[in-house]
């Protein structure tokens, strides 16, 4: 059986969603769909919409054949980071191909990039490393060095635009997967309809996931994002708020989160993954003082400092992540997965012993640093969510969601 893999968030799942899926498997001519899934903390350093089990139930009504989860410490870090461990992921799943979405739309642009920054790629890294010691955020640095570099020395349409976010995802997946070696086809689709960062709009059914959730936050109103999302999608959504009462945000962790910075105190904060440069006596500060999310983030956001790297720090020291779980958890050493259709079983039952990594289907019956990190942090994002009655314990004992 051929093999696509995706890489994806589904904050939540949306008809976008539903199309890359689809027109993946389609432009590949593959058998089925392996999704690769961040966990219950995000890229952007924020608490997803769902937990993990609820987005998986999504991905595998809506086109995806199986699910492994992105481990924590790849799912919460930086674009090269968060790629490596994605196409690490869908190698060891023996995909044949891997798809992303991509403002360009097209592949050779971005094959062109990357061997044209290949033959400069002392200079480039060079000067990616000189901006951001510069006080640059890395995807500024990034597109920087690339239009100094390659953009002004060969015709523009070739190459890709680095300064949008999908082109700037794909071509890191395109880089980690030269660099581990791997055989896997790269594709891309163009993205449809609205920006990663836009508002919703009513006269079309797509609309980007940043789109969606603040349109819900702001009107408290899942009939606002009906048309955008597969029906199965929103009966979970409104099946969800039935059982929860409130969607994953930062304003709903902040009081638990302002509790773990007054608590640890700024020595203990420099310990934490991502958090430099004695920010952590900012953060203290900043918690002392804001009583709301958005308060603390205005007293801390700099030009140094991004939101969204500020947000991975914060994610960091709510879950306790520090830089030596991160030095335990280098490597992806195991295959978790969430959920799976019936073709996406037979695909195990044939493929199963030619992976390679082991496929854990149990916690129980496997131990890694970074399996039972992942596993503390369900039950912290379960106490943000509830913290009166948490539902703990989901990662031991829900098993992998099944659907025909």
């Amino acid at each position: 059986m051929k093999a696509v893999g995706i890489v994806v968030e589904y904050n939540p799942f949306h008809n976008g969603h539903l199309h890359h899926a689809t027109s993946a498997k389609s432009q590949t001519g593959s058998d089925l769909v392996i999704a690769v899934m961040s966990g219950n903390f995000l890229q952007r350093g924020e608490p997803a919409l769902i937990d993990k089990w609820t987005r998986t139930q999504m991905a595998i009504e809506n086109g995806v054949d199986l699910v492994f989860e992105l481990p924590y410490e790849r799912a919460t870090s930086n674009a090269p980071s968060f790629a490596s461990g994605a196409i690490q992921l869908l190698d060891a799943a023996r995909c044949s191909s891997y798809c992303f979405g991509s403002e360009n739309g097209t592949i050779t642009p971005f094959t062109t990039t990357l061997n044209m920054i290949a033959s400069v790629q002392t200079q480039y890294d060079d000067l990616i490393r000189e901006s951001v010691q510069q006080g640059m955020s890395y995807p500024k640095a990034l597109n920087q060095a690339y239009s100094t570099l390659i953009r002004t020395s060969i015709n523009e349409q070739e190459t890709v635009d680095l300064s949008l976010p999908n082109n700037i995802l794909g071509f890191h997946y395109m880089e980690a997967a030269k660099e581990l070696g791997s055989i896997m086809e790269p594709a891309t689709l163009p993205r449809l309809g609205a920006g990663y960062h836009d508002d919703v709009a009513l006269d079309t059914q797509i609309a980007s996931a940043t789109g969606i959730r603040k349109e819900f936050f702001e009107h408290v109103n899942t009939e606002n994002i009906q048309q955008f999302v597969p029906d199965t999608v929103y009966r979970s959504l409104n099946d969800w708020l039935s059982r929860r009462s409130s969607f994953g945000s930062w304003d709903r962790f902040y009081p638990l989160l302002r509790f773990q910075i007054l608590r640890e105190g700024p020595e203990h904060l420099a310990t934490i993954a991502d958090v430099t440069e004695g920010i952590e006596n900012l953060l203290y500060k900043a918690a002392k003082q804001a009583e709301t999310f958005q308060q603390f983030m205005e007293r801390v956001k700099s030009k140094r400092y991004t939101w969204t790297r500020i947000q991975r720090m914060l994610t960091h020291i709510y879950t306790g992540f520090t830089y030596s779980n991160r030095a335990s958890m280098q490597t992806p050493d195991h295959l978790r997965l969430l959920g799976m259709t019936h073709v996406g079983q037979a695909y195990l039952k044939e493929m199963k012993e030619d992976m390679k990594l082991p496929v854990v289907s149990r916690l129980a019956n496997f131990d890694s640093a970074s399996a039972n990190f992942s596993s503390s942090v369900s039950d912290l994002y379960a106490f943000g969510i509830d913290p009166i009655q948490p539902a703990l314990g989901l990662d031991y004992r829900t098993p992998p969601i099944r659907n025909s």
